[in-house]
């Protein structure tokens, strides 16, 4: 447990690495962003249909059998993506941080009110998607640390860029650094937040089939992250089939490691 809130604290907080990369750099390496979105999403997609899902299920039919666990996995898996794409919903399109800001892009931008509004509208709205990422990292970790540990990886390449879309228009509202690094890194707290939240909240029914249909949640969670924030933004950064490579090597370094550990 202890090993899964570290690897949670980790992924949350390098929404600070994004920051000090905006705050120390005018102009960002987008090939390299491209990349490594879409290697967040290869490891997420792969780990999730090819470890979580059949995780999930395996786990309910242990409890309800074969037939009730696959409507029930099933019912998990598109029930996490419902929980976000509700959360998308109840955020206003304006502040949700799809699209993420880079440095270049707000040197044309001088009204300083609008960017400290963009920039703590969007540590709020990244905020809210962190705290299901951290359920599903923390419960990922805790089923398996050869599970948890890449999608760490990956959902902490995945808040690298969360990190430099508040932070930019921070430092060019308030021309400070500290509070751009500061408000960052805020914004990636509510991983380790909303793991301890989901394990408290869920402890009491922590039984093979509640932890199969966790899976299946976290599951439905990261398919979900992938197809509609990470693809979409590694296509934007990148050139070519950047963004194609990266999902490939995702999902060829998580085989692997499935294989090997």
């Amino acid at each position: 447990m202890i090993v899964a809130l570290i690897l949670t604290v980790f992924a949350g907080l390098s929404t600070s690495i994004g920051s000090a990369l905006a705050l120390l750099s005018r102009r960002t390496d987008t090939g390299l962003l491209s990349l490594a979105l879409g290697f967040s999403g290869g490891v997420m997609v792969y780990i999730s249909f090819v470890e979580m899902f059949p995780e999930a299920l395996e786990s309910i039919a242990a409890v309800h059998g074969e037939g009730t666990a696959q409507w029930l996995t099933a019912a998990g898996f598109f029930g996490g993506m419902l929980a976000i794409a509700a959360i998308d919903f109840l955020v206003p399109s304006y502040e949700n941080p799809h699209h993420h800001s880079l440095p270049e892009d707000m040197e044309d931008t001088p009204d300083s009110r609008r960017l400290m509004r963009m920039g703590v509208l969007s540590a709020l709205a990244i905020a809210i998607h962190n705290f299901p990422e951290g359920i599903a990292t923390f419960f990922a970790t805790l089923h398996d640390p050869a599970v948890g540990v890449p999608v760490a990886i990956a959902v902490a390449l995945h808040n690298v860029p969360e990190g430099i879309a508040v932070a930019v228009p921070v430092f060019y509202a308030t021309g400070s650094r500290t509070k751009a690094f500061w408000y960052s890194s805020l914004s990636g707290f509510s991983e380790p937040v909303g793991a301890v939240v989901g394990y408290l909240v869920l402890r009491p029914w922590l039984r093979d089939d509640v932890l199969g249909m966790v899976f299946a949640v976290v599951a439905g969670i990261m398919v979900f992250i992938s197809l509609d924030q990470l693809i979409p933004n590694a296509k934007r950064y990148g050139r070519g089939h950047q963004a194609v490579y990266g999902l490939v090597l995702g999902m060829a370094v998580m085989a692997v490691t499935l294989l090997v550990l």
